[in-house]
């Protein structure tokens, strides 16, 4: 054991107890004991003890326990004797572990027997030690496992602690008997019963709130290794499966260093959550980080940060252990092979399935083959992977050959072969990324597996979310995804060179969490990487400027109002050419969908191909300046206007009704949008006012309102609060007022899924609420009452509040950046109401537990907002916020 204060001994445990029973005094004495080691354990740990140490002696300590216990209430009954079974028999015991206990019997106990053993029971349950026990016979113990391969499980790692010694034989020959779980049987169901406990967890190591335990990578992933070396080989520890040749050296090496991070983790977090949790929730994250050594470096590279890349990357280690071995299970299991080997090229052989080398020695000689060998992989799809002896011989190459894969010019040559594979090529990078070797030949890239951002909105780790962007982007060469990435696949065909986007993919965010602008840092990795791989100088910029500015699309159109000429030309500029803007476009859409499932949806569509399409009109036509308001104005009126014409709608009417329309109706409306508004006004008898129209599937990507009423004070807030009582998410917001005192109101909405409402019994219910609302005069917002989620409680920021003039609208812009809470828009539209102010434009973007919200406000006669005004405002913001979110610290304004 590591050293330790010499206060740190272990308390002995209480004299032998009589057989007798456990006297009162006793029952204390006992009780005394294990709040003793309780603590001991505890000070022990955080004294520095390992978890590696301190797991098997817990256990033991126990077991020596429960022998005392047992002892004393059941005694030297004869045929009946205490197992312990699963991770107490495997000899695993953290500060909370459940323990399993099982009574093996001759027959069903009855008498005295029967009696001692509720006593026994009972006495444990008083303790708090809460065992899980089961009371069976040998023959009950093999029809259960016979029927269930985790019953069989559960007594391979048992161990009789207690009791006659009458069972020991049959005990083991239970477990060898070839007919109970024969090893392929067994192999198939561990195999499935893994499976559908990943699934559980999106297959994936990389959750927030990981678990563990059972989740991807977890302790169960080690333990399945355990259990599948005894039933299949009959080795009982690492040793043997290292000299068995089953595990390398360096595969036991890295398990070992892996399972203690987790064992570590798992240790400290019973102790901070006095409970037997399993889960890494945000509730224990940063408190653990702190307990055990960690430290804020930066803002980019956070302590909680640092400790959950330890975490993610022993679960990536246990994950790949655990895949390997039971491919290796498999191929042991095969029948031999009847036929020749298939050549694959020059260096390999395809036997069945599965890759293999022809010359076992080709790595060393060979350094490119690293790289080739997967675009063998990626040219023959039929195949599944690598054999067992080819991944372990490229697992021992890359211990030695680091160095020679970045060095080595025909390496590069054979990564850009791959790379020309374009969306074939993605598996092929996956594959490489899960076997570790794109972590060796890229360094830098090494530096973000396992490295997650602590917020809701990155919902993977760096590794992961890069590779899924290379997915997307692979997706858009797929026909079937045109439904969902319409543009994207079109784009994507007339890609010259997709190998670039596929750089780019790779390259975006490689230098997450090192302090600096991530995108100006990688900008420099991508450059210096394309010129090693032998790019044209052309094409190497073309890549590292696509890293430099790869939010550049996503900030202009989600923070910025894309309908206004003089912003989309500014982007458009910047852009510079079309090949950029196709390459920009396509990465941009990979890069949000692959962020987070619930990210991408219909507006976030739409958004993206309306800049992009308007960018594309402005380098098509020059980038010399942009188009004049009044030809703007001229065109969209023409076009809303045919489009009404062909409806039977008289131009009269229409040209009478948008005499009273305000400008920027026509400058900021799709002409499809005016076209709709302006015959949903000219079907509606005044007298019916308000009017309320819904198209379920707008031309923007959601579901968009238009209210069209009286301009009366906290028509907004109304509205505002209303959609949030029925639980739809706010994207856009655009208030006009005519000329005649009549607002213009629409919003785009989506629901709690992200999806346009596709309900009409929905959308009814909907029109009739808001109608309800505004009928009542005056207007009475109310805000719904829902609790803030258990996730968003753990990232509260301060309120970050500016007001700047906008000199092209003559209005003031408020810019709110906060924590995302329930019905945040209603609470702002209602303080703006409090304090007078309207608003004329609002963009709502929600990054995680982070909300950008950009409002276009004046004063009651459309004025910018005066130095009094905003900061009356700033302070009845900030009790709106205050109040509702309870933010950690002081609010940050300026103006």
């Amino acid at each position: 054991m590591s050293e330790l204060p010499a206060r740190a001994a272990l308390p002995r445990l209480p004299a032998a107890l009589p057989r007798s029973g456990i006297s009162p005094q006793a029952r204390l004495a006992l009780r005394q004991w294990l709040g003793d080691a309780d603590r001991w354990f505890a000070d022990a740990f955080r004294d520095g003890a390992g978890a590696d140490e301190l797991v098997p002696l817990r256990a033991a300590a126990l077991q020596q326990l429960m022998r005392h216990i047992w002892t004393a209430i059941v005694g030297e009954a004869a045929g009946a004797a205490l197992y312990a079974v699963g991770g107490f028999g495997r000899g695993e015991q953290f500060p909370r572990s459940d323990m399993d206990l099982l009574v093996l019997v001759e027959a069903p106990p009855q008498g005295s027997l029967a009696r001692s053993l509720e006593t026994l029971f009972t006495c444990l349950w008083d303790f708090g030690l809460k065992p899980g026990h089961a009371v069976r016979t040998l023959a009950q113990c093999r029809e259960l496992a016979a029927r269930d391969a985790s019953v069989y499980t559960s007594l391979l790692d048992g161990k009789r602690i207690g009791g006659s010694d009458c069972f020991d034989a049959a005990w083991s020959e239970l477990l060898a008997d070839a007919a109970l779980w024969p090893p392929a049987d067994y192999l198939k169901a561990k195999r499935e019963e893994q499976e559908q406990r990943h699934a559980r967890y999106n297959d994936t190591a990389y959750n927030l709130e990981p678990n563990l335990k059972d989740g991807p990578g977890g302790l169960r992933s080690l333990h399945v290794i355990g259990w599948l070396a005894r039933r299949l080989f009959g080795l009982a520890d690492w040793r043997g499966l290292q000299q068995s040749g089953l595990l390398a050296a360096a595969e036991v090496a890295a398990i070992d260093a892996a399972r203690a991070v987790l064992w570590r983790t798992r240790f400290a977090l019973h102790l901070l959550a006095r409970r037997p949790e399993d889960r890494l929730l945000f509730d224990y994250q940063r408190e653990l980080a702190r307990r055990l050594g960690y430290e804020d470096e930066h803002a980019q590279n956070l302590g909680v940060e640092q400790f959950m890349q330890d975490y993610f990357r022993a679960a990536i280690t246990l994950e790949r252990a655990n895949s390997a071995f039971l491919q290796r299970c498999e191929e042991s299991l095969a029948e031999p092979v009847l036929f020749a080997a298939e050549p694959v090229g020059e260096h390999f052989l395809a036997i069945g399935e599965r890759l293999d080398l022809r010359d076992p020695q080709l790595f060393e000689h060979r350094p490119a083959a690293l790289i080739e060998i997967f675009i063998a992989l990626a040219e023959n799809p039929a195949l599944k992977g690598l054999r067992a002896q080819a991944l372990a011989r490229l697992q021992a190459a890359l211990e030695r050959q680091s160095q020679a894969l970045r060095d080595d010019p025909a390496v590069q040559a054979a990564f850009l072969r791959l790379l020309r594979l374009g969306a074939a090529a993605v598996p092929a990078l996956a594959r490489m990324s899960r076997h570790g070797l794109l972590a060796q030949y890229l360094p830098a890239f090494g530096k973000v597996v396992g490295r997650m951002q602590y917020d809701l909105f990155h919902v993977y780790t760096v590794d992961e979310h890069t590779l899924r962007v290379l997915r997307i982007v692979a997706r858009f060469a797929a026909a079937e995804t045109s439904r969902e990435f319409a543009l994207g696949f079109e784009i994507y065909q007339r890609l010259a060179k997709p190998e670039l986007l596929l750089l780019a993919a790779l390259f975006h965010d490689i230098a997450k969490g090192r302090g600096g602008d991530h995108s100006e840092l990688g900008e420099v990795e991508a450059r210096a990487f394309c010129y090693r791989l032998g790019l044209p100088a052309s094409e190497a910029e073309l890549v590292a400027w696509l890293v430099r500015w790869h939010l550049l699309m996503s900030v202009t159109a989600q923070r910025q109002d894309i309908t206004d000429p003089d912003i989309v030309h500014r982007f458009a500029v910047q852009v510079g050419e079309w090949e950029r803007l196709d390459l920009l476009y396509l990465l941009t859409c990979a890069d949000i969908a692959g962020t987070s499932p619930k990210l991408w949806n219909s507006w976030k569509d739409r958004l993206l191909a309306d800049l992009y399409v308007a960018a594309r009109y402005v380098l098509r036509a020059g980038l010399e300046r942009p188009p004049q308001t009044s030809a703007q104005v001229a065109e969209c009126q023409a076009q809303a206007l045919e489009i009404l014409r062909s409806d039977g709608v008289e131009q009269a009417g229409v040209l009478a009704l948008w005499a009273d329309f305000p400008e920027q109706a026509f400058l900021r409306y799709h002409p499809e949008q005016l076209a709709w508004q302006t015959r949903a006004i000219l079907d509606t008898d005044p007298a019916e006012l308000p009017l309320i129209t819904i198209q379920s599937d707008g031309v923007r990507g959601g579901s968009e309102i238009f209210v069209y009423a009286a301009d009366h004070d906290g028509l907004f807030a109304t509205v505002a609060a209303t959609l949030d009582r029925l639980n739809l998410s706010v994207q856009e917001a655009r208030v006009l007022t005519t000329a005649s005192g009549m607002s213009l109101d629409t919003f785009l909405v989506l629901d709690s899924h992200g999806r346009a409402l596709d309900d009409a019994e929905r959308v009814e219910r909907v029109r009739r609420e808001l109608a309800r609302c505004l009928a009542q005069q005056p207007y009475r917002p109310q805000l719904a009452r829902r609790p803030l989620a258990r996730p968003l409680k753990h990232f509260q920021m301060a309120p970050k509040i500016s007001f700047r003039p906008d000199g092209a609208t003559g209005r003031t812009q408020l810019s709110l950046v906060c924590s995302d809470r329930p019905g945040l828009l209603a609470m702002v539209a209602l303080a703006l109401r409090e304090q007078q102010v309207r608003v004329h434009d609002a963009r709502i973007a929600t990054f995680g537990e982070r909300a950008e919200d950009f409002f276009q406000i004046t004063d009651q006669n459309d004025r910018p907002l005066p130095a009094a005004a905003e900061q009356a405002l700033l302070k009845a913001l900030q009790a709106r916020l205050d109040n509702a979110g309870g933010n950690p610290k002081e609010s940050h304004a300026s103006t």
